[in-house]
């Protein structure tokens, strides 16, 4: 897959000033050698009921926290728009050397990634095994080790479960928290929650009612009369701030080490790969959840204090450039229009030599993670 860019400084008329001129942005064409890509899930079931809550599990099909027919169709269109992005780049076959699918160990993530793929890789030629079925299988790995990396907050983490503890009685944190009190004590009536329980934002109670709310009026199911736009805008307020709790506000670099980290140390680890002679692989697929895109997002400071959506989708690409150079570029996906919204770490530039970037991040990536657990 190749890029044109332009540098402002472009000597004499050729092809290339021509097309510099009528694409100012792109000096130099720069291939593609690998990209990595973290996606949400698609649209799933609520995880649980609220205390007062009028469903239940047996009135969402399959049950609690699994995938829809709409987060089905989410992650094929999401398949489909990395076809049409890499095509290029990806062979058009499914060629296993050229990537590897990697999913937390939940029927959601691990069905988003199925059929994310099917829309990546419909068969074609050789590998039509039922002209009827437009799929073919593809491998889809879980972590086989006790660390997942993935599902942020990562459990059986002292140091962490301390600070969070410290988060939560901060007086930053107390502070953020005090506009929202009123709506607080309001909720708790409505929601049969005691105001504990949702002032502790770390046990996701209020992102769990905003949760079910949005998901019931996706499915269109009648949702109760005290959920008024008005409401729904504050609890989203909530839910941002939960997952700020939980990798910012306080020591966000600690929380990065301990958490967000993990995540950037996997990726430059697939992206060092990519350099090496010999090597074949061109996608690294992680299928994961809206924390985990956060995680990372907050670890490197380009989070954009949104929750990530449903079927959101972060872009990590290594490009080589014309002088043989390595620079990373990441884009966000954070809608189903197909729009890509540039990230630049910051301390960089945009296409960001890969050396910049290792020592940029080098803060939050840990050696020894049990260590800095304090275990």
């Amino acid at each position: 897959m190749m890029h044109l860019i332009c540098h402002p400084k472009s000597l004499g008329f050729s092809i290339l000033s021509l097309l510099c001129a009528i694409f100012p942005q792109s000096v130099a064409v720069k291939n593609l050698k690998a990209a990595v890509i973290i996606f949400r899930h698609g649209d799933r079931t609520p995880f649980k009921s609220y205390p007062t809550e009028v469903y239940q599990e047996s009135d969402w099909p399959q049950g609690y926290g699994q995938l829809t027919k709409l987060g089905i169709q989410q992650q094929y269109k999401l398949g489909q728009y990395l076809r049409a992005r890499y095509a290029n780049f990806l062979s058009i076959q499914y060629k296993r050397e050229e990537i590897f699918v990697l999913s937390t160990d939940y029927d959601r993530t691990i069905m988003s990634a199925q059929a994310t793929l099917a829309g990546l890789y419909p068969p074609t030629g050789s590998q039509i095994w039922n002209r009827r079925i437009p799929w073919q299988p593809i491998p889809v790995h879980t972590p086989t080790n006790s660390l997942d990396f993935l599902h942020t907050p990562i459990p059986g983490c002292p140091r962490y479960d301390r600070i969070q503890n410290e988060t939560i009685n901060s007086h930053v944190f107390q502070e953020v928290m005090q506009p929202y009190m009123d709506f607080i004590n309001t909720l708790a009536r409505n929601t049969g929650y005691t105001v504990r329980d949702l002032k502790n934002l770390t046990n996701f109670n209020a992102w769990t009612t905003y949760d079910n709310l949005k998901i019931e009026i996706a499915n269109c199911y009648p949702i109760p009369s005290w959920a008024t736009p008005s409401v729904l805008a504050k609890l989203e307020d909530l839910s941002e701030l939960t997952l700020l709790s939980l990798f910012g506000i306080y020591k966000k670099r600690e929380k990065a080490l301990l958490q967000g980290g993990l995540i950037v140390k996997a990726i430059l680890k697939d992206i060092i790969e990519a350099k090496k002679p010999g090597n074949k692989r061109k996608l690294t697929v992680y299928s994961a959840h809206a924390t985990t895109i956060a995680a990372f997002q907050m670890a490197i400071g380009v989070y954009n204090g949104k929750i990530p959506p449903l079927s959101s989708c972060q872009f990590i690409e290594l490009y080589e450039d014309i002088n043989r150079q390595y620079v990373i570029e990441m884009y966000y996906r954070n809608d189903t229009s197909g729009n890509l919204h540039p990230l630049t770490l910051p301390g960089c530039s945009f296409s960001c030599p890969i050396a910049n970037f290792i020592q940029l991040v080098s803060p939050v990536i840990t050696v020894d993670w049990a260590k800095e657990c304090q275990k």
